[in-house]
């Protein structure tokens, strides 16, 4: 009988064991960032110091879209839920807040930060704990290369300086000058420049090149890029530096047209302008957030409205919305058994998703959703002429 009694004992012990292990698997298998009633997406910005305008239109338009999907119910019975931590536009910050992100608060994934300077060093992190990384607001060359992690959802610089020295050299102009960083996505943007040029048999005329980001020589910058007497010059710098440049050549009477990459951001840099903003043309990735009869500007409209509770539209805060709702739509094909590697399928496999009159699509070799580009130009009473 002891011998019976025994044996029912081990038989119940391994069951209760088996049953322990069974329900250890799926807690185990549960994806970072996500339970039953939330997913967690992860966001480095700047919201304070230098680019917070940026940074906070960023974190403003992404949270626009996601309030409303949340007010809807979730995506498969989920909110979702943005932790974002202020970098003060420093690498150092961005990098340790990368960190925590992913290896304390174990986000699902990140999203929108605010540069490639500030998205390079977050890369060694995703690409260890194999966490998606979205929509970087940069169109630089080394955030393009193909990572399986990373997906952009904007077009890039490259496309963006290929479009201005396309637009100028229609009306007969020859002379262009650039203005960038000495760094490493400043000289790719000086790359993109020459090879648009090269492409019309032309080349630059003079240079201004800012050695140090943090206090940029505007006057050297400024008689360097007077020397070669361009018709037209092309910024690629932040929106401050792009400003103080522009106002320092009107008080040295130095008439040739100002345009810029999208990098500043073009209310920002209209902002930081003023009256000296009037006829600045600025390159851009999505359409007019004032041109309402593109369906996703109409609804995004309504919802930055909502969510800051006035009517404050910028190209930024739009490309983060659409952004937004990009991602959205990949966590609804990934289906309510949410895992990093299903939603990274879903956007892989996304191909030209309307947004509301702006396509987007990935392949699994091609991670850069859009090449959209146009022009705008800031008119007298800081609005945006197209």
């Amino acid at each position: 009988m002891g011998t019976i009694t025994s044996c029912f004992a081990r038989l119940a012990a391994a069951a209760a064991l088996g049953a322990a292990v069974i329900a250890a698997v799926p807690a185990a298998a549960q994806a970072p960032g996500v339970t039953a009633k939330s997913i967690l997406i992860g966001q480095s910005a700047p919201l304070t110091g230098a680019n917070a305008e940026l940074g906070n239109d960023i974190r403003n338009g992404a949270l626009a879209y996601f309030s409303k999907v949340n007010a809807a119910g979730g995506v498969h019975g989920r909110k979702i839920e943005l932790s974002t931590l202020d970098d003060t536009n420093q690498v150092p910050k961005a990098e340790a807040n990368t960190k925590k992100l992913v290896e304390e608060d174990g986000v699902f994934a990140l999203f929108g930060y605010a540069s490639a300077t500030l998205s390079r060093p977050a890369l060694p992190t995703v690409e260890k704990n194999g966490v998606p990384f979205l929509s970087p607001f940069t169109g630089a060359d080394p955030m393009r290369v193909f990572n399986k992690y990373v997906y952009n959802m904007r077009a890039s610089y490259a496309d963006e300086l290929e479009k201005i020295v396309e637009h100028y050299t229609t009306f007969g102009i020859k002379r262009f000058s650039i203005v960038y960083y000495d760094d490493t996505v400043g000289k790719e943007n000086m790359s993109a420049v020459e090879r648009a040029l090269k492409k019309r048999n032309m080349a630059e005329v003079s240079r201004g090149i800012f050695k140090d980001r943090a206090k940029p020589d505007i006057d050297g910058a400024l008689k360097d890029v007077m020397k070669g007497e361009p018709e037209v010059v092309i910024f690629t710098t932040l929106y401050k530096a792009t400003s103080d440049f522009i106002k320092a050549a009107h008080k040295a009477g130095f008439g040739a047209q100002m345009v810029s990459n999208s990098f500043p951001g073009a209310s920002p840099l209209a902002h930081e302008l003023g009256a000296d903003g009037a006829g600045v043309s600025i390159a851009q990735v999505v359409p007019p957030p004032t041109k309402r009869s593109v369906p996703v500007v109409k609804e995004y409209q309504e919802a930055i409205e909502k969510q800051l509770g006035k009517k404050s539209f910028s190209f930024t805060s739009l490309e983060a919305y659409i952004a937004a709702k990009v991602t959205v739509e990949a966590l609804k094909r990934a289906g309510p058994k949410l895992t990093r590697e299903s939603f990274m399928h879903a956007l892989d496999t996304m191909k030209d998703f309307d947004a509301g009159g702006y396509l987007v699509s990935f392949t699994p070799e091609n991670h850069n959703g859009s090449s959209y580009v146009e022009l705008t130009v800031i008119g007298k009473a800081l609005n945006f002429n197209y």
